[in-house]
């Protein structure tokens, strides 16, 4: 199967990799791209806002800031009235040129200078940009306030103010709720890449839309090195082929054998719902053979519809290494349900047998319990925030981090840094979920459009779908991928009033649509 075509994701240290690439080969100069980048903002500007009006640009004491010139000087060229509010220092020759170009007054970058007008027609935020790593003080902090406050329509240039482009995080207020102190704009125009923070933790409810402007630096990216990509919606391309493949599930393209087998297992009484929503998801995905494995007590609850599902007990360990001897390709998932006792019964055995695995809810708490686990290779961890703390405790203390005593730990990277140490596909789930493979290779996806996707049970359907997507022979890190978008595809197509069954009910007209 052919390969999502996805955005690169660059950190503000590999976006200052790729821009010194550009200016040390003579190719372009630090103010020439300072003017490419505020007149792509510009034209961002005109397609949205084509009649001219008041316009506020604030300008920071860096680079941000020249680009909020170039902004200042294009705009009053095509008739907007522009008031200037900008910092004192400009400490780079290029921002001090895009400075010099300006003929107009320029007011000091406070709050009480943004009221001493009217409200503007639009506020344009060049005050920071990706190099920002603490929260903003002084004046410039009651400035963000008074923007947050009035609320004029807002153009962020990189990112808005307070923002770490690499965590998401605001700086100062830790992960969480949203402050009511920060201003949220209603369009981001970023350049070249899009980065981390754009799409992680605050980063979509602050940025707006976002816009990732073309200025010229696409064949020195290479000096980036990033290994993180965006697969959500507006961001993945998927090929004709991916679709091909996911549609042949039909008998009439091979024995149902050679579409792979899944295991389920299934908890003790009245706990089989969530191993349910799993197996039917591996099966509508395609897998050829889904068997949901209770202990016998529990067989006859499973009884119920969809007859497609085998069924067959498990009551302990050597009965599952029993069942795992299947010859045939099998990926197995443990945890969705299990129960704890049953869980740590039944793990030794699943990790021993070297299948393909997804290991979710229980299975992941009794993990965390076994001081050094051997994973098999071909392994995907489902964790949510909660199970991610209890298995990398120190990782998910620097998740709290707020940004005052020093740079924020991205979720990206933090899910990186635990697939590397357990070895394992490590998906950490929430509004914006990462990918993150043992290699170092990162995928987030971001969807602020399903948010009813935090229901009961729909982590159980995705471990479903990843499982299913394994017993068909995808790798780990592609089935969870894969899993992960179609998940979020099932919810858009269902829309407001999910509960986590109707995702299963929405597959076959996803894949039916895919790629879509």
């Amino acid at each position: 199967m052919t390969r999502l075509q996805s955005t690169e994701i660059v950190t503000a240290a590999q976006m200052r990799a790729i821009e010194s690439a550009a200016m040390s080969s003579g190719a372009v100069s630090g103010l020439q791209l300072m003017t490419r980048a505020g007149a792509a903002v510009v034209g961002q500007i005109r397609l949205r806002w084509p009649r001219p009006g008041r316009v506020a640009v604030l300008c920071g004491p860096g680079a941000n800031g020249g680009d909020g010139f170039v902004i200042a000087r294009l705009l009053a060229g095509v008739g907007w009235r522009v008031r200037m509010l900008a910092a004192d220092h400009v400490p780079g020759a290029d921002a001090a040129a895009a400075r010099a170009q300006w003929r107009g007054e320029v007011l000091p970058l406070t709050a009480e200078a943004f009221d001493a007008a009217p409200l503007p027609d639009l506020c344009i935020d060049a005050i920071f940009g990706t190099g920002l790593s603490r929260p903003p003080g002084g004046a410039i902090a009651a400035l963000l306030a008074r923007l947050a406050e009035a609320a004029p329509p807002l153009v962020a240039v990189d990112g808005p103010s307070g923002l770490c482009l690499d965590s998401g995080v605001l700086l100062g207020q830790g992960r969480g709720a949203l402050s009511a102190i920060a201003p949220r704009a209603v369009l981001t125009v970023t350049f070249d890449s899009p980065k981390p923070g754009h799409l992680l933790d605050h980063g979509p409810q602050v940025c707006g839309r976002l816009v990732v402007a073309d200025i010229g630096l696409g064949e020195f990216r290479a000096e980036a090195r990033s290994r993180t990509v965006a697969i959500g919606p507006c961001f993945a391309h998927p090929d004709p082929s991916e679709g091909d493949w996911l549609r042949k599930t039909s008998l009439a393209q091979g024995h149902k054998f050679s579409h792979g087998a899944a295991l389920i297992v299934a908890g003790g009484p009245s706990r089989g719902g969530a191993a349910r929503l799993a197996a039917r998801a591996a099966l509508r995905v395609g897998a050829g053979l889904v068997t949901l494995g209770p202990p016998a007590e529990a067989l006859a609850e499973h009884a119920l519809p969809p007859d497609a599902l085998m069924r067959r007990a498990i009551e302990d360990g050597p009965a599952l290494t029993a069942a795992l001897q299947d010859p045939r390709p099998l990926a197995l998932c443990l945890g969705p349900g299990c129960g704890l006792d049953r869980a740590a019964t039944l793990l030794p055995a699943a990790l021993a047998a070297g299948r393909p695995l997804v290991l979710d809810a229980d299975a992941l708490t009794v993990l965390f319990r076994l001081a050094a686990p051997r994973l098999p290779p071909a392994c995907v961890l489902t964790p949510h925030a909660g199970e991610f703390a209890r298995l990398f405790p120190d990782l998910a203390r620097a998740l709290q981090q707020d940004g005052r005593d020093g740079p924020c730990l991205s979720r990206a990277e933090a899910a990186r840094q635990a697939a590397g140490r357990i070895g394992a596909v490590v998906v950490l789930k929430g509004p914006d979920t990462v990918i993150a493979d043992p290699g170092g290779e990162v995928a987030l996806h971001t969807d602020g459009t399903v948010p009813w996707l935090a229901t009961a049970g729909s982590g159980d359907v995705l471990a479903g779908l990843v499982t299913g997507l394994m017993a068909r022979g995808l790798p780990p890190f592609e089935a969870a991928c894969l899993g992960v978008r179609l998940h979020a595809a099932a919810a858009r197509r269902h829309g407001p009033g999910l509960i986590a069954d109707d995702l299963i009910a929405q597959l076959p007209a996803v894949l039916a649509d895919w790629p879509g």
